[in-house]
């Protein structure tokens, strides 16, 4: 027993063991969801997230030492999310006749967005710092985090409350949709896309081209309106 402990210690002190572990919940879990038919609940990320925080509690592992390695992966992000404009390039004739209507929707739906998060966290006494982090809550992780730096808010809780956001969008979503009757695919995904930013539209591309297309655009537009005007916002009314 001892010396499987002190291999552990050994192993979880690598790079390799984030990098490991990581790759290998994720397969375990993407296998389980398409055994599920890709039911909304089994959502790979919401129980990878899941298991290894379980793990890391159980054996005491620090964060930053998971991250030595899993941080491989967190690179990919980047081009991953780049990738979201092929879809785009291949509709762009049909978004460029719709971007006044794109982007108006952009618009409503992001303030609608943060703007009921920060009413709601307002009307409940929420701190100050808080109700600041929650405006971006409808943005992807990395930019919520530089917007709620700007206006005074908490990075790290911003981008609790957007990895929060875009799990709950992922996995309500469908049931959301068929309760109000919304069967177009364009408009599930932009939907999406707007409150759910990057896992929503990976939920999105993965039901239908055309519902992940629209939530990339969604994405897109959330970031640069959400990076432009939530600032302003908060120097006008903060």
């Amino acid at each position: 027993m001892t010396d499987f402990v002190q291999l552990w210690v050994y192993l979880a002190s690598t790079p390799l063991f984030g990098l490991t572990a990581t790759l290998v919940t994720y397969v375990t879990a993407a296998a389980f969801y398409d055994r599920t038919g890709r039911a909304p609940w089994a959502n790979p990320v919401l129980w990878s997230v899941m298991c290894l925080g379980c793990l890391l509690v159980f054996t005491g592992t620090p964060y930053p030492t998971y991250f030595a390695g899993a941080q491989f992966v967190h690179v990919l992000l980047g081009p991953a999310v780049v990738a979201l404009a092929w879809p785009l390039w291949q509709r762009r004739m049909e978004l460029r006749s719709r971007g006044v209507a794109l982007v108006l929707a952009a618009l409503v739906g992001g303030l609608v967005a943060g703007g009921s998060a920060v009413a709601l966290a307002w009307a409940f006494g929420m701190p100050g710092d808080v109700v600041r982090s929650l405006a971006s809550k409808s943005v992807t992780a990395p930019v919520a985090m530089g917007i709620a730096d700007r206006v005074g808010g908490v990075p790290a809780l911003a981008a609790v409350f957007a990895v929060v956001t875009g799990l709950v969008g992922a996995l309500s979503g469908k049931y959301i949709f068929a309760a109000l009757g919304v069967d177009a695919w364009a408009v599930r995904g932009f939907a999406l896309g707007t409150t759910s930013h990057g896992l929503g539209a990976a939920r999105a591309l993965q039901v239908h081209p055309d519902a992940g297309a629209y939530a990339g655009i969604a994405l897109g537009l959330q970031v640069l309106l959400a990076s432009l005007l939530i600032p302003l916002l908060f120097r006008w009314f903060g």
